[in-house]
């Protein structure tokens, strides 16, 4: 398929430059005439050519500006959910510890107990 694309282009190119050929052979001006004319038509061409490349690259710039700043605004969200959400984690794992160590005071209390039972046990026996 890209062949037969090529090869229409290069039709097309051909046909234009033999088109182009012929009517400046049978132009009605003098050569001189039809080269200004030709100039002219060029720097037409040119100026709207710089044109639509300044308005193209004005407009990827500002489209590129855009992008660059809702990934700034996305990523900023993010880090900052993901900062309040390590700190909810670490809340709960502060909660947990403190319930940790409630439990082991509260069983080294019992440990503590049983031990005196046993020794008051064997005192009386």
């Amino acid at each position: 398929m890209a062949s037969n694309t090529g090869q229409t282009l290069l039709a097309l190119l051909t046909g234009a430059a033999i088109g182009a050929g012929i009517g400046i052979l049978y132009a009605p001006d003098k050569g001189s005439k039809t080269r200004n004319k030709i100039d002219k038509e060029r720097k037409k061409a040119q100026k709207k050519l710089n044109k639509q490349f300044q308005d193209t690259k004005s407009n990827l710039t500002e489209h590129a500006q855009k992008a660059k700043y809702n990934f700034q605004q996305k990523l900023d969200d993010t880090l900052s959910s993901a900062s309040y959400k390590a700190d909810d984690i670490l809340l709960a794992m502060e909660d947990k510890l403190e319930a940790l160590r409630k439990q082991n005071a509260k069983l080294q209390k019992e440990v503590s107990v049983d031990k005196t039972k046993a020794t008051v046990k064997k005192a009386t026996v």
